[in-house]
């Protein structure tokens, strides 16, 4: 009588032997698996369980992929379309209404200002707020009440973005508010404000 198996040997060869099963279907069908609701899962009800959430875990990720796909195109069309509207624009004040209405019209900002200061104007407001408004200067993310509504003069502003524009002898501010505190906390706006920062910066110095 041959020597019995121990049932770990076995266990340890099937794992250094992951493809054991693959020529010899026939003994595959003659094993036999638990299949009772109190035992525990079966083999192939834990293949096809890990299956079923890899397929899950892949159809998220596609539909994230999809749905960043479908906002980076959107923003790219709107701040295109921003782009062009200020570059045909004829005028200071026209520059203004197109960039406030389009941010808040398109981009579905709470606030958004378009201001122009006097260098004493900007000292006072660095005075209030601690905020250097120097060239290239960007502002992100909550701050106190007395800063935003130095900014916007409204209660409701709980985070904002604030970028310079300098331009001959005054200094523009963008502004844009949000009522979510949170809505500003990262930087990952400022690359666009910074785009059109600049678009704005070379339509009004020329």
């Amino acid at each position: 009588m041959s020597e019995k198996l121990d049932p770990k040997d076995v266990e340890l060869f099937l794992l250094d032997n992951l493809n054991f099963f693959e020529t010899r279907e026939s003994l595959v069908s003659e094993l036999n698996f638990k299949h009772s609701s109190n035992s525990a899962a079966s083999i192939l009800e834990r293949q096809v369980k890990k299956l079923r959430e890899e397929h899950k875990n892949l159809m998220d990720l596609l539909s994230s992929f999809i749905k960043t796909a479908s906002i980076n195109e959107d923003l790219f069309n709107k701040s295109k379309e921003l782009t062009l509207k200020i570059l045909s624009s004829n005028s200071k004040k026209e520059i203004i209404e197109i960039v406030e209405s389009s941010f808040k019209d398109d981009f579905k900002v709470d606030k958004c200002l378009l201001e122009f200061y006097k260098s004493k104007q900007i000292d006072n407001i660095e005075n209030i707020t601690g905020f250097s408004l120097h060239k290239g200067a960007i502002h992100c993310g909550s701050f106190s009440n007395e800063k935003t509504e130095a900014f916007f003069k409204d209660k409701k502003i709980e985070s904002m973005v604030i970028a310079v524009i300098v331009i001959k002898n005054e200094i523009g501010l963008l502004k844009l508010g949000s009522q979510d505190r949170t809505r500003y906390l990262g930087d990952e706006d400022t690359t666009f404000i910074q785009y059109i920062r600049d678009v704005l910066e070379v339509k009004l110095i020329t």
